[in-house]
Formats: C-alpha cells, structure tokens, sequence
C-alpha cells in the first residue's frame, strides 16, 4: 500500500516548484504539513548555495561556495562540488521539525516535505536517522523529493526507492504546464481519516503532461 510520495527528475526540471503547490494545495483544504524546501541563493544573477526554507518561511543556510564563505574553520569540510555545506545550521532548522511529526491533531495524518533526500543533506547522521523514522511513523505521509541516480548510489535514496510503500514520480524535463491537483478533504465532524494511498494524498489519473497524470489530493 502506497504512503509515501516522492519526486525525482534532473536539477532544476521543477521538483521543488511542485512539491510547494501541492503543500499550498493540501493546507488550504486543511490537511496539517510540516517539512522543508530547498531554495537557490543568487547574488548578481550568480548562484552561491542553498537554503533551507520551512513550510512556515523560517529559512537557514544549508550551502554556499567556497569563495563566498571564505576560509573554512577547523575540523572536517562537508563540499559538494563547489558548494561548502554548513551542517550545524542545516540541523538546527531541519531537525526540529522531525520531532513533531507524531503531534497530528485528532489522530490525523499529517503531509512531512523533505525536499530533498541529496548529497548535502545525507552529510548528516542525525537527519538520516530522522528521515528513517518518519518513513516508519503512522501518523505522516512523506511527501518529498529524491535525486535521480547518478555515479556512487546513495543509500538511503536506494532504501527509500525499494520501498513498498512508497511511490516514485519522475519529471522528465522542465514543462510549463505542472500536473493539475485536485484537492479533496474528508475532514469534519464524523469523517473519517483515509488510509493507504488515500492517506498519502497522491492518487493518479491520465492528464497532466509534465508526469503524464494529474495529482488527486485526498487528506
């Protein structure tokens, strides 16, 4: 049974820009999201790292070039490419959210974004254990975004693909027309909260060209 649904295409094809719609999606039908989106910073039309944004615009560093950080302090230099990753700021936005995933109002299922699941990010111990947990936890659905593979597999990717219950969707390339979402809320007095693929909020019908399906949001 599907629970989870996660996003994967090349960089920059829209991962994010989707997962953002579909959470705007969800909380104005009333379902409860919580997580992270992972935003470019430019300067001068320049890009010089990532940020970490939450679901209710805290934002903090997760990465920046290595001329704009200046000299690195001591002990070991977390880098993806000429990126240099700031791991304690990076943990002190991220991790905390993890800890309420278990707090859903009424025994309702909450939507968790992790966007992404990538190098950067996987530098972290802490938040590989978290992300593992919430993949167990019976009161979220992860709706998230994980790179597509390329040269060493990264193992926590690996686990989450082979995964029973969860659902891969790949974005072949960057489209003007993102998949349509339908949003539906079974909330109310007497309602009962769906499960399984329900419960996740992505069912699929033909449509949409960018995924070839529209997304059903049903919480």
């Amino acid at each position: 049974m599907i629970k989870h649904v996660f996003l994967t295409g090349p960089p920059g094809v829209g991962k994010t820009t989707l997962v953002q719609k579909v959470c705007e999606a969800l909380m104005s039908a009333g379902v409860e999201a919580e997580g992270f989106y992972t935003e470019e910073v430019r300067e001068g039309g320049r890009r010089v790292g990532f940020d970490v944004v939450t679901v209710t615009g805290e934002r903090g560093r997760l990465s920046r070039t290595r001329d704009s950080v200046g000299a690195a302090p001591a002990g070991r230099e977390f880098a993806v490419g000429p990126y240099v990753v700031d791991l304690p700021a990076f943990e002190n936005l991220a991790l905390p959210l993890f800890r309420n995933v278990g707090a859903a109002d009424g025994g309702s299922r909450k939507v968790f974004v992790i966007d992404e699941i990538g190098k950067m990010e996987l530098f972290s111990q802490s938040f590989i254990r978290a992300v593992r947990q919430t993949l167990e936890s019976s009161s979220c659905s992860i709706l998230g975004t994980i790179p597509v593979p390329k040269g060493k597999p990264l193992a926590l990717v690996e686990e989450v693909r082979s995964r029973r219950d969860v659902k891969v969707f790949t974005i072949p390339q960057r489209s003007a027309t993102l998949p349509q979402m339908k949003v539906t809320s079974q909330r109310g007095p007497g309602a009962r909260v769906p499960t399984a693929a329900a419960a996740t909020g992505i069912c699929t019908t033909d449509k949409a060209p960018a995924l070839g399906r529209e997304a059903v949001i049903e919480l």
